[in-house]
């Protein structure tokens, strides 16, 4: 508990690693993930360190797995590592080598199909007839109708050009033709009637086959440029049928061979990667670690000797004994003659946070640390705010029946928390929900409770208890029941009164006006803890003592007037009660005439209270300033003292509060403007956090209102139907209710309560003793490394 309260005591240690071991060494630190290593080298350029080449063999080597599309976990020494390196490469070559002639024997193959295609179509086009016109044969213009025998028969020299073009092409390659070509063409063509592989895309597709029949060889060569510009696909026009069978039986034969030799190939292919397959996933891990390791190995430097490698760690205290055993069995595994070991050294650099988490508080640590990361064992928000947050959601999220649903959604995440399928997913937005369904669960459960208190279910009321309303006191003072109902003993009861809303909209501003002065002056006596543990007692005096002050005497006694009227005025005097807005305004003012007071002596008490956070506001302003002055110009005999007190701590952390304390110290003059800057924040946030905490009220009001207009316009029009007709009917109208219910009001409503108590928490709460401007211990450690292949959904 305490971790999660102030976080881990870090120190910083030294570590001398033997030149044979440190692979290993680092190596058993990764599986461990102990440690922060710092950079021992910052001035040094990355392509200038020692191990450049190896972390480019690896991102060689995680090119080569990428290409194979797999992943996994392992990790080796160097040998290792360049025998891997060597087994890729063969592999890579060998997969190249195969894939390039699977590749090569398929485009051969499309191409003898096409061509079968070709001669079986256009074997029918010669006896066709096609319109074609001839400038050179003026008699041809009355008769333009010719078959090929005819043109034959006149002495023309035809030449045939045949080939596939795809469909899509076939209406712009005919005018291209008609234009280029005058009409010195007979251009035939036809649908292949199967699909055919796009050489380009790989998709199937619809191919034409045509047959172009020119007169001349000039037209030929400009029909050839045409097809090339609309990738035509040409193949050579036999001339006659015994060529052309001879030519379709050996088109037969050849597809015959490419189909057992792609087949063989293919299944090659597939052995060579079912072998890879076995080994893949460790390969990629393992890669990954290697160039993991070599990366920390350029972080560390070399001693006189260039024998030892010489690292620097962050490292939790109560970590050391492992960090020690870790180092032992890696110089064990590397079989080093001389041990590696680590020595703590003392430092004066703030150490970066480190606060342990489980899957229960990892979610709310989360809200916090997206906020800020704390500074080094400052108070961590964390542990109150698993209970805080859910409770200001659901006071603005209140139903007992959408709350149930939302506890029951998170339950069953939390049920298959472990599934793979639900935790790896590409979704954004679910990976978010998933992330914290315990967030979510205690959403859920804490609006289940106000939900209770409200009495509300999905908009409706249950008389659970019972009624706790008597009207007997009203009775006897009116003499009769003609009343309307102005207050109760029991608010679980006022959703069965007309004036409901009037009561509610009174009872739920002051719930909120309580909750946030209750919830803003917590964080306030949170910032003892703060003031405590870094040896600044003069804050508890000159900080807390002013702000808890001005905070109290304020809006403090707003909430003793609340409470005093709920308890003096009952519905007897109910209508003679105050305003409490209009006594509140008056004490700021130190008016009190015309207003019947609340309590005797009161105008004497709320201008002591006035004066009181008044004179808190220069305490506030110049105390810490004046203090710190003179500390630094007026005490030097009491800082020699501290200086040999601190020669005698042993503790990391005792040197590095002693350093806090210097700092503050010798900047007062930085101080009075960082002081008064906090002051006019602090006073006036006061005034704007407290109206802040109305959205509370507002939201709680909205969500009722949205439940009971829901309700009255969907499910009530489905129930008021009293015929046959109505339970049919009833079935939409209910999917309809279901489906805008958990749009609206559980997504829409839950996302909107969400952000305001995550302000309510940043704004209104932290600020008050929560800094948040650390740094987030980086443990080296293989399991945070990032792995694509997971993002692929591979693994």
């Amino acid at each position: 508990m305490d971790s999660l309260l102030r976080g881990e005591e870090l120190c910083l240690a030294q570590l001398f690693l033997q030149s044979g071991s440190a692979y290993d060494c680092i190596s058993e630190l990764g599986e461990l993930g102990l440690v922060e290593f710092r950079d021992l080298n910052p001035s040094v350029n990355a392509f200038q360190r020692k191990h450049v080449n190896e972390i480019k063999n690896c991102e060689e080597m995680e090119r080569i797995l990428g290409e194979l599309a797999s992943t996994l976990s392992f990790c080796c020494n160097h040998r290792v590592s360049v025998c891997l390196q060597e087994q890729l490469q063969r592999l890579e070559v060998e997969l190249g080598e195969v894939t390039r002639n699977k590749e090569k024997l398929q485009k051969n193959l499309l191409e003898l199909r096409e061509y079968t295609h070709m001669l079986r179509i256009t074997h029918s086009f010669v006896q066709r007839t096609s319109e074609v016109s001839y400038e050179e044969f003026p008699f041809l213009e009355k008769d333009t109708v010719m078959d090929y025998s005819s043109m034959q028969r006149l002495g023309a020299k035809l030449g045939f050009i045949s080939g596939l073009i795809q469909r899509a092409k076939i209406e712009a390659f005919e005018r291209m033709l008609w234009r280029v070509c005058k009409g010195y063409t007979i251009l035939s063509y036809a649908e292949v009637d199967e699909y055919l592989e796009d050489p380009e895309t790989g998709e199937p597709s619809k191919s034409i086959v045509f047959l172009i029949s020119y007169w001349g060889e000039q037209i030929g060569q400009k029909v050839k440029k045409i097809s090339d510009c609309y990738h035509c696909h040409l193949y050579p026009y036999p001339t006659n049928n015994d060529e052309r069978n001879d030519v379709v039986e050996g088109l037969k034969t050849r597809i015959q061979d490419l189909h057992t030799v792609l087949h063989r190939t293919e299944d090659y292919l597939r052995q060579v990667l079912m072998k890879a397959s076995e080994s893949v996933y460790t390969w990629v891990i393992q890669v990954k670690k290697i160039k993991a390791i070599y990366y920390i190995l350029n972080l560390c430097s070399l001693d006189v000797t260039n024998k030892c490698l010489i690292a620097e760690v962050w490292c939790p205290v109560n970590d050391i004994a492992n960090l020690r055993r870790a180092l032992e069995e890696g110089s064990r595994k590397s079989g080093a003659t001389v041990p590696s070991f680590v020595n703590r050294i003392p430092t004066s650099d703030t150490p970066p946070s480190l606060i342990r988490t489980n899957k229960f508080t990892s979610g709310f640590q989360g809200i916090v640390d997206a906020y800020g990361v704390g500074n080094y064992r400052e108070v961590n928000p964390a542990p109150f705010t698993i209970i805080t947050f859910p409770f200001l959601f659901a006071v603005m999220f209140g139903d007992l029946g959408h709350g149930l649903i939302m506890a029951l959604f998170a339950f069953w995440m939390v049920l298959y928390e472990n599934n793979r399928k639900l935790k790896n997913t590409r979704n954004e937005i679910w990976n978010t929900f998933f992330e914290g369904r315990y967030i979510i669960l205690m959403m859920g459960l804490f609006s289940i409770y106000t939900g209770l208190i409200y009495n509300d279910c999905f908009s409706k009321s249950l008389n659970i208890f019972g009624s706790g309303w008597s009207v007997k006191a009203i009775f006897n003072h009116y003499g009769g029941f003609k009343v309307s109902l102005y207050q109760s003993n029991l608010p679980i009861i006022w959703n069965l009164a007309t004036n409901r809303l009037t009561f509610l909209n009174s009872y739920k501003m002051k719930m909120s006006v309580i909750i946030g002065i209750i919830h803003m002056s917590f964080g306030v006596i949170l910032s003892t803890y703060n003031h405590l543990h870094f040896r600044k007692k003069h804050n508890l005096y000159l900080v807390f003592l002013p702000e808890l002050l001005f905070l109290l005497c304020l809006f403090g006694y707003l909430v003793f007037m609340i409470f005093y009227k709920w308890l003096v005025f009952s519905a007897k005097d109910s209508r003679e009660a105050p305003s409490i807005l209009i006594h509140f305004i008056n004490m700021f003012l130190m008016q009190g005439d015309g207003v019947p007071p609340l309590y005797p002596g009161q105008t004497g008490l709320q201008i002591f209270l006035v004066v009181i956070a008044v004179l808190s506001v220069p305490v506030l302003l110049l105390g810490k300033p004046i203090y710190l002055n003179w500390l630094h110009n007026g005490s030097q005999r009491l800082g020699m003292y501290r200086g040999y007190e601190r020669v005698r701590r042993n503790s990391e952390e005792e040197l590095y509060l002693m350093r806090a304390n210097d700092m503050e110290e010798g900047s007062s003059h930085n101080e009075f403007l960082h002081q008064a800057i906090h002051t006019i924040e602090y006073c006036l946030g006061c005034v704007s956090n407290t109206a802040s905490y109305l959205r509370l009220w507002a939201l709680s009001l909205a969500h009722a209102q949205l439940s009971d207009v829901l309700w009255a316009m969907v499910m009530r029009v489905g129930l008021r139907m009293d015929t046959r007709l109505g339970v049919l009917f009833l079935v939409p109208v209910f999917s309809l209710f279901a489906v805008l219910t958990v749009s609206i009001l559980l997504v829409m409503e839950g996302l909107s309560a969400f952000l305001h108590a995550l302000r309510l928490h940043w704004v209104e709460f932290q600020n008050k003793f929560y800094s948040g401007t650390g740094v987030k211990f980086s443990p080296f450690s293989f399991s945070l490394l990032p792995s694509s292949f997971e993002h692929d959904g591979l693994l």
